[in-house]
Formats: structure tokens, C-alpha cells, sequence
């Protein structure tokens, strides 16, 4: 399993998400708020990455180096969701 900070801050949130992994990376997808949102990680030789559109719902960008704590301290800036 992959993505575990990612993973642990959307159930933080209460927010449902899709888990899958293929060719050892992780992939999530979810809704927040109406809109679509995915982190999908990748290996680009020895680099690690993750491309995602947390930050702009309509634009995906890459997120390299330690991209899960950026992508966790994102998804935990949003507001709660109603249990």
C-alpha cells in the first residue's frame, strides 16, 4: 500500500476515496465539494512523484521530492466534512 499520509489525511476529512496500485505506485481518486480530485503517484527513473489537482481542481501539476506531506497538509487545510 502507498500514499498512507494521503490516505490518512482523507479519512481524517471524511472524505471517500478510490485506492488502487499498479506497477508499484498508488493512485487515489475522490470527491470533495462537488468536484473530482486524484493523486496519482509515478517513478520517473529514480525520481518520485505525484501528479494531482488538489490545489486547482481544473489543472493538474507534478509534485516531487516529499509530495505526500505536501499533499497531506493541503487535504487537512480543507474544511471538515459533515459526518
Amino acid at each position: 500500500m502507498r500514499l498512507n499520509k494521503v490516505k490518512q489525511a482523507l479519512d481524517t476529512k471524511r472524505i471517500t476515496f478510490t485506492y488502487t496500485e499498479e506497477d508499484g505506485c498508488g493512485s487515489l481518486d475522490f470527491l470533495f465539494r462537488g468536484l473530482s480530485f486524484h493523486v496519482w503517484e509515478y517513478q520517473d527513473g529514480e525520481v518520485w512523484g505525484a501528479e494531482t489537482n488538489i490545489f486547482s481542481a481544473g489543472r493538474s501539476e507534478d509534485i516531487e521530492g516529499d509530495y505526500e506531506s505536501i499533499i497531506e497538509k493541503e487535504i487537512l487545510s480543507w474544511p471538515d466534512m459533515m459526518a
